[in-house]
């Protein structure tokens, strides 16, 4: 073989190996980064937006929640989701806090009331209907009848 046609067949696998045209190449492989970049920036948006809701306090399980999300136009601001959720009571409402002097007042009533609690000797109750029906004499139902009444307690 002679030199020269080493080196023209040298040169054809060298055109074999690298493309035709080397600037459509590299087009194609910026318009992939460029494609690949657009959804990172898509997911990032997504994210962020889950995030501002999240910390505006709305229940991201709730059915109504998700359409509420999907159908939000404003500001992407945890501020600004919270007074439009807030609206749709979408938001937990935080329950006032109770007044420390009222609840100091409530505690004292509570004292007072067991201590009355404590004093009272009450009669145990008396299950008159049982005690008829086992009742052995007509004088014993009587008797039990006219207790009845004193006590204004229902028989049935």
């Amino acid at each position: 073989m002679s030199e020269q046609g080493f080196y023209e067949e040298e040169d054809v696998q060298d055109q074999v190996q690298q493309p035709r045209d080397p600037v459509r190449s590299h087009l194609k492989k910026l318009e992939q980064e460029n494609k690949e970049l657009r959804q990172l920036k898509a997911d990032a948006e997504a994210a962020k937006k889950k995030l501002a809701f999240v910390e505006a306090g709305v229940d991201l399980s709730s059915p109504v929640a998700e359409y509420f999300i999907k159908g939000y136009d404003g500001e992407i601001s945890a501020d600004a989701i919270k007074s439009a959720a807030s609206k749709l009571n979408l938001t937990p409402q935080s329950a006032p806090q109770p007044d420390p002097v009222h609840a100091e007042e409530q505690q004292a009533w509570n004292r007072i009331g067991n201590t009355a609690r404590v004093g009272e000797v009450g009669e145990p109750q008396v299950d008159f209907a049982a005690r008829i029906m086992n009742a052995k004499s007509e004088r014993e139902v009587m008797e039990l009848l006219s207790q009845a009444r004193v006590n204004q307690t229902n028989i049935i």
